[in-house]
C-alpha cells in the first residue's frame, strides 16, 4: 500500500528527517509515536503528500508520488487519501452534512450520490440525528467523527490522522479507538496515526517509534 525509502527533510539547517524506511500493507491499522520534535508529524504529511521530502522515494498503490504533476497530485490525494487532524478543521459556516460532502464535491461526484453516501456514513458513525447541526453545535467527540466521515467520503485507500484524540476526553477517545477498529473490520480500511496516545498505539497492528529523525523500532503489536 505505501512504501517509502530513505525519505530525509529539512527545515533550514534543521534535519528534521534523517532516512526513513518504511513499508504499510492494505487494511493495517500503524502508529507513528515518539517524543516532540522526532519528526512524527513532518513524516505524516509526507506519506499524506501534503509535503514533499527533500530525497527519498514514496509510493501509494503502487503509484510513484514523485511523478505525478502538481495538479495530478492533488486528483490522486482527493482520491486516494483521507485525514483527520487533533482539530477537525470542519468549516464552521457550513452543516455537518456540508463538511462531509466537500470532497466528494471537488471530485465533482454527483450531487445526489455524494449527499446519500455522506448520510450513509453520517448514520454509521452514530450521527444522523446531527447533519443539519453545525459545528458550534456538535460536541468535540461528534465533531471529529463529523471530520472522520469527510476522510471517508471518497472512499480513501488510506487515512492519516494526526492526533486525532488529542483534543477529546478519555471517553470520546476511546469511542474513535473503537472506530477505527470497526472501519478496518468492516472496510478495510488503511490507518497510519501519529499520536501520544499510548492506548491508541497498543490498539495498532504495529508501532513505529522515531527518536532523532529516524526509526528506533518498528514493530507488530502482536
Amino acid at each position: 500500500m505505501i512504501s517509502a525509502s530513505n525519505i530525509v527533510k529539512s527545515y533550514g539547517d534543521v534535519k528534521v528527517l534523517k532516512g526513513i524506511d518504511l513499508q504499510i500493507k492494505q487494511g493495517e491499522i500503524v502508529s507513528i509515536t515518539g517524543r516532540s520534535g522526532a519528526g512524527k508529524s513532518t513524516l505524516l504529511h509526507i506519506l499524506g503528500t501534503l509535503d514533499n521530502a527533500d530525497s527519498g522515494t514514496m509510493s501509494i498503490k503502487d503509484q510513484v508520488i514523485s511523478t505525478l504533476s502538481e495538479k495530478e497530485l492533488a486528483k490522486f490525494r482527493n482520491e486516494n487519501i483521507g485525514f483527520v487532524f487533533q482539530f477537525h478543521h470542519l468549516l464552521q459556516e457550513f452543516t455537518a452534512l456540508e463538511n462531509v460532502c466537500i470532497p466528494a464535491y471537488i471530485s465533482q461526484k454527483s450531487m445526489s450520490e455524494t449527499e446519500k453516501r455522506a448520510k450513509e456514513l453520517l448514520d454509521y458513525l452514530g450521527l444522523k440525528d446531527r447533519i443539519t447541526h453545525k459545528p458550534s453545535q456538535l460536541s468535540g467527540g461528534e465533531a471529529q467523527r463529523v471530520a472522520v466521515a469527510r476522510a471517508l467520503i471518497n472512499k480513501p485507500a488510506v487515512i492519516f490522522a494526526d492526533e486525532p484524540t488529542g483534543n477529546l476526553d478519555k471517553s470520546s477517545s476511546e469511542n474513535l479507538h473503537q472506530l477505527f477498529l470497526q472501519l478496518r473490520q468492516d472496510f478495510n480500511h488503511t490507518f497510519v496515526i501519529v499520536t501520544h496516545n499510548t492506548e491508541l498505539a497498543t490498539m495498532s497492528d504495529r508501532e513505529i517509534v522515531l527518536e532523532d529523525g529516524r526509526v528506533k523500532l518498528n514493530g507488530d503489536k502482536a
